[in-house]
């Protein structure tokens, strides 16, 4: 042990070395970009903190600071993780692990003294850029991220080659560590094909505002709303087998909600055994038609499609309310091929099924029990009672507006006999309590409807302003059947634009009308083209799932191999790759070489002139002593040429402008 202290490694003492002030500075520009997203996220004392680590670096780097002492450092570590606990009330998990992990490589910048403690804070910076696509996938970020890891590379070439932080343009660092990054796309490419697919949550969302915006929620609370913001978020994409349908019949069916009291509406409890039967009986009275749906990750297990499922993806069922949902909940954007038929009847309706179909809470709404009871009086059958309250709803002064009034005590009267103003939510609740004061069975449903049509990518757009509510009711000659009440609103009492034309077509008219200022448009044009290029992003990059990755390996013919081929394959490719790859640098070199080379043999052939021996064993310091003996009166000239040559050749230092120097020195030496 003793006679390690006192020879260690050349390694150990190279590690040791101080780390050079040029490469700190480019490592501090880095951390901070690399840090910056996550800040952004993160509580205020946390990017205080951080912001003042950095500031205090700096200082030292160009002022000479001191770096604080290891009893302070270990104190201020002490109360980082305690703040990081006490904020999350926990140490794991995703929000409170970047955060910690920001944290640490923040403080390991006031012990920075080595280049050894530099590559620890790089390594580190490789790892919080890994995170950073845990809360974004987007191709905008994997572009930040991309920049970000150049800059780390660079700071890492900077550090290691400190001795030519004098000579050395900063481009040729940026042109090497790009060389680098490219050279090993190919190696990237090969293990994100082969590699298998391991499924696991991504990324989370933020949580729900109370302020109301428009999307979708297991809950409704009629009246509490008096601003409905619009969210143009995408909620999923669709691409259609054959021809896409008719925009009024796109209801893509999510959470149905059965319970209420008169004001808030919920879906079934979870452990309620009515959940676990599987979907009725039912006759197609259409064809069925086939479409695949890309759906971004909302920590569900919804999934949306368009009534009713007769096909449905692996891992799903499909519950008796015709709900489909997942086994899991979708934390990852998620890819699944579905069959629907649009048209269709059933004829079972089950006893609980009844029960819960027609439950009102007692007392509530006393004004709208006593019109469906009316109403009761005057219809001869189920169908007509519909007929009277849709008419209700297109005769009376409705507004269909995302800015309604609020409402106190019993909502669903002062909505049907006072305000009669609200969006699809309170039309949707207003028209089940009176299906069920009537006696007639229904329920509320939510979902998206409609949907916008992509022309450079083929698909069909849904965003989060298309959540909908619509109602089923239960007639005895068809069984369930979609009752949408907003759709009966004339036009002209229709305040939004969009709430219109949702239901007429998938086409977004702006884009077309020829009224549109022609900016506007190459906008709304610029978007649907970026909207393509982040559907492919999302097909081929994030949602490259198992099913993706299979169906690849069947077009490149590897479909039929077990994994152990597989790897064999992967692992041949990735030799190959290293040694073409090898090949490539040795041919550079030896490029770069040549007229180095070319040079150094004119000035041996011109020496040989003057009897010095030429043979190819001799090394340059040999024959350099050999041509001070023949030409005494040329012995610098000599021994600065074959100095300047040995450098040339033999260290790192071959700039073009050196090798040039040397080859016209070549040209003018004459003996």
């Amino acid at each position: 042990m003793s006679w390690w202290r006192k020879q260690k490694p050349k390694r150990y003492q190279e590690d040791q070395r101080t780390a050079p002030v040029n490469g700190v500075i480019w490592l501090l520009a880095a951390l901070l970009l690399v840090i910056l997203p996550h800040l952004l996220r993160q509580p205020g004392w946390v990017v205080a903190t951080c912001l003042a680590i950095l500031t205090w670096r700096l200082f030292k780097e160009f002022k000479g600071w001191a770096l604080p002492r290891t009893v302070f450092r270990l104190l201020l570590a002490v109360t980082l993780l305690a703040g990081t606990y006490f904020q999350y009330r926990t140490l794991n998990g995703l929000d409170a692990g970047t955060t910690l992990l920001t944290l640490m490589l923040s403080l390991k910048l006031i012990e920075l003294r080595t280049l050894r403690d530099a590559m620890i804070v790089i390594l580190l910076g490789y790892f919080l850029v890994l995170s950073g696509f845990l809360y974004d996938q987007s191709i905008l970020s994997g572009l930040y991220l991309l920049s970000v890891v150049l800059l780390l590379t660079t700071s890492l070439l900077v550090l290691n080659h400190s001795d030519e932080g004098q000579s050395q343009a900063k481009k040729e660092y940026f042109k090497r560590a790009t060389a680098i990054l490219l050279q090993a796309l190919p190696l990237v490419l090969i293990l994100f094909i082969l590699v298998p697919r391991i499924p696991g949550p991504l990324w989370a969302l933020p949580n729900n505002s109370s302020s109301g915006t428009t999307g979708l929620s297991d809950k409704m609370s009629i009246g509490d709303i008096t601003r409905l913001a619009d969210s143009d978020a995408v909620a999923f994409r669709v691409n259609f087998t054959g021809e896409i349908p008719a925009a009024d019949k796109l209801y893509w069916r999510g959470p149905i909600l059965w319970q209420t009291d008169g004001r808030n509406w919920s879906t079934l409890n979870r452990a309620d055994p009515f959940n676990a039967l599987t979907a009725p009986p039912f006759t197609h009275l259409s064809e069925a038609i086939e479409y695949s749906v890309t759906l971004l990750p909302h920590k569900q297990r919804w999934l949306f499609a368009l009534d009713l499922v007769v096909e449905q993806p692996e891992q799903s069922f499909l519950r008796r309310d015709f709900q489909l949902l997942h086994k899991d909940k979708i934390n990852e954007l998620y890819r699944y091929t579905v069959r629907s038929v649009l048209d269709y009847k059933n004829s079972q309706l089950l006893p609980q099924e009844r029960k819960k179909a027609l439950q009102l809470p007692a007392n509530s709404n006393p004004q709208t029990r006593a019109l469906a009871q009316q109403w009761r009086q005057q219809a001869s059958s189920d169908q007509q009672l519909v007929t009277l309250a849709l008419n209700y709803f297109q005769y009376q002064p409705f507004y269909y507006s995302r800015t309604p009034p609020a409402l106190r005590g019993e909502p669903i009267d002062q909505f049907l006999f006072s305000a009669k103003k609200g969006f699809c939510e309170h039309y949707a609740a207003a028209f089940v309590t009176l299906m069920r004061g009537a006696g007639v069975p229904a329920r509320v449903v939510t979902g998206y409807q409609g949907g916008e049509y992509s022309e450079l990518g083929d698909y069909l757009l849904v965003r989060q302003s298309d959540a909908h509510a619509w109602a089923e009711v239960w007639l005895q000659e068809s069984g369930w059947v979609r009752v949408d009440p907003t759709r009966v609103i004339p036009p002209d009492r229709i305040e939004a634009y969009e709430d219109l034309q949702r239901f007429t077509d998938t086409r977004n008219d702006k884009l077309f009308n020829p009224d549109t200022r022609w900016l506007h448009s190459a906008w709304l044009q610029t978007q649907r083209g970026w909207d393509a290029v982040n559907h492919q992003w999302s097909q081929w990059v994030v949602g490259f799932d198992q099913q993706q990755q299979q169906r690849l390996l069947e077009r490149l013919g590897l479909g039929n191999l077990n994994i152990f081929a597989l790897v064999g394959i992967m692992v041949l490719l990735i030799l190959a790759l290293l040694a073409t790859l090898s090949l490539y640098l040795l041919y550079q070199r030896q490029k770069q070489r040549e007229p180095l080379q070319q040079a150094y043999q004119t000035l041996c052939q011109r020496l040989a002139k003057r009897g010095v021996d030429n043979a190819p064993w001799l090394g340059p310091k040999q024959r350099c002593q050999q041509a001070m003996r023949k030409l005494p009166k040329q012995r610098q000239e000599i021994k600065s040429l074959f100095n300047h040559y040995i450098q040339l050749r033999y260290t790192k230092n071959q700039t073009a402008d050196a090798q040039r120097a040397f080859i016209q020195a070549v040209k003018r030496f004459r003996c």
